[in-house]
């Protein structure tokens, strides 16, 4: 009994202890932290309360010793919705990585989606942002494999899932769920 209390589960992980799950030991540098207050400033003028990294978790390191980036969405941070900062955070690090290929500095990239899609409160900066993300996965693609992981309950919906399917692998856990039209 013991033993399986000690064991640790991805799935009930949040994004920033994920992408530390993922990376080789002591190569986690998380990119914009959340010190950097880097937020969305349109949550609190409609009465929601942000949060400082606006549910978005960027970190560069390594898998297996390979240079890699992840953007990690936090699911518990208004059902993983995106806007226009945790958008444009996604399409950065993506943007980043196929920079590094351009250097020839071999970069690849792991999307940890739990996502419900695009923020309602802020609907077109949202889809924009989104479409962004789908432009740089398509960029990286022609010089590193993009994977996505959808492992929680959040899962994976709306535009997100599109970016969902323009990655080079998906890795979906029994637990996740992904489609275009959300939760029923």
């Amino acid at each position: 009994m013991t033993d399986v209390l000690a064991k640790h589960s991805f799935v009930e992980l949040g994004a920033r202890q994920r992408a530390k799950a993922l990376l080789d030991a002591g190569s986690y540098r998380e990119l914009i932290d959340p010190f950097q207050r880097v937020m969305s400033p349109w949550l609190s003028r409609q009465g929601v309360v942000p949060q400082a990294d606006d549910g978005v978790v960027i970190a560069k390191g390594n898998i297996a010793g390979l240079p890699v980036v992840i953007a990690a969405i936090e699911g518990n941070f208004q059902g993983g919705s995106l806007g226009e900062v945790g958008g444009a955070k996604i399409a950065g690090a993506l943007e980043l990585a196929a920079e590094d290929n351009r250097k020839g500095i071999p970069t690849r990239a792991v999307l940890l989606l739990e996502t419900g899609g695009v923020r309602l409160q802020e609907a077109n900066l949202g889809l924009a942002a989104i479409a962004d993300i789908h432009a740089a996965i398509v960029d990286l693609r022609q010089y590193q494999p993009v994977i996505g992981v959808v492992a929680g309950s959040v899962g994976c919906f709306g535009g997100m899932s599109i970016a969902a399917g323009l990655c080079s692998y998906l890795v979906v856990t029994r637990e996740a769920r992904l489609g275009l039209n959300g939760r029923k």
